[in-house]
């Protein structure tokens, strides 16, 4: 999958990702957050999301929801790849009359699901989703939402774990990207806590494509599915 923007004539690629995110300064407190999703972020807009600037309102699309709202950097890059939004945008991230802020609103980014603050917010959303798809008869769209491992201390996020497994979600997908920084430890690792709650769970490399993309379509019926993605540490 591929999308070409004004840029270019060519499409772009996972190379052209880093001076993407090079073009947006300001934030560099959150370059971290913003880095460790750059590789999941990429493998789910160009092999698995059925999403595209075309179909922003086709209500059969999937839908992606950014919960690590903060450092949004790799995102707006990926949107800009991917031709959600104009690369001329970039340079003009977090300036006041930019549609890029330093979180993502859904009013003024093509392509944002969600508007993207305080955290624990996303999973919960994103269980909605799939009930409200499922209530519709809506079969074919899926649900992803992206989260931090910080994010799961969050007590909403307890609540959507526990429902969406006996619930049955099998639309839903959650992608937790671990760099270390949850402040709590968790008996068994993050997948336990997912299947404990009747979660299909599985951890791999964040940086590996290969490695993500088969964790993102593993089968996992009559279950919502989750993938650890595992990166460096915040602090390295």
């Amino acid at each position: 999958m591929t999308t070409t923007t004004t840029e270019h004539s060519r499409p772009y690629t996972h190379g052209d990702l880093p001076r993407l995110m090079g073009l947006m300064t300001g934030d560099e407190k959150h370059g971290p957050a913003a880095t460790s999703t750059l590789d999941v972020l990429w493998v789910l807009y160009d092999q698995v999301l059925r999403v595209g600037p075309e179909r922003m309102d086709d209500p059969e699309r999937d839908r992606f929801l950014l919960s690590k709202g903060h450092g949004p950097m790799a995102y707006y890059a990926v949107l800009a790849a991917k031709g959600f939004v104009p690369v001329e945008w970039l340079p003009d991230f977090g300036s006041y009359d930019s549609p890029l802020g330093h979180h993502p609103d859904r009013v003024l980014v093509p392509g944002a699901e969600i508007g993207s603050g305080p955290l624990g917010h996303g999973l919960p959303i994103a269980v909605g989703t799939a009930l409200g798809l499922r209530a519709q008869g809506r079969t074919a769209p899926r649900v992803w939402v992206l989260v931090g491992d910080a994010e799961l201390d969050e007590g909403s996020n307890h609540e959507a774990i526990a429902f969406a497994g006996p619930a049955g979600l099998d639309r839903l997908h959650t992608v937790v990207v671990d760099n270390s920084s949850a402040g709590h430890a968790r008996p068994g690792g993050i997948t336990a806590r997912f299947e404990a709650a009747g979660w299909s769970a599985v951890t791999v490399d964040g940086r590996d494509h290969a490695a993500l993309y088969a964790a993102f379509t593993a089968p996992h019926p009559d279950r919502p599915h989750m993938v650890v993605a595992r990166v460096e540490p915040k602090s390295a």
